[in-house]
């Protein structure tokens, strides 16, 4: 409780606090001697996520049997009864449920806090 309580403070005291302390220009003449961002750079680091992202999938396709273990499943899923299906979407959906309400109350707290 005592964080919760110093966190609001530092938020009001942060709120109120002056937006701006005038520096004489010292901010934009810094901002001005920065040099200009790569792209290149940005797009070499998307291309190499990509790629290693392909690569572990492909390697994790073919580890795997080639995805059997995904027709195994859904032919086992297909083998029970309809009954055990509709209770297993059932309580899977209640897990999902609870999960979702309980992240929104807890939400709800933090906001009304």
């Amino acid at each position: 409780m005592e964080q919760v309580n110093q966190e609001d403070w530092l938020d009001k005291e942060l709120r109120e606090a002056t937006p701006y302390i005038d520096d004489a220009g010292f901010t934009a003449r810094v901002l001005q001697q920065l040099p200009p961002p790569r792209r290149s750079r940005d797009l070499l680091r998307a291309a190499i996520l990509l790629g290693m992202t392909l690569l572990a999938s492909v390697l994790a396709y073919v580890v795997s049997g080639g995805g059997r273990f995904v027709s195994v499943t859904i032919e086992r899923l297909a083998a029970l009864p309809a009954l055990w299906v509709f209770l297993l979407a059932l309580a899977s959906s209640l897990v999902v449920a609870a999960v979702g309400a309980t992240a929104a109350i807890s939400r709800e707290r933090l906001l009304r806090a």
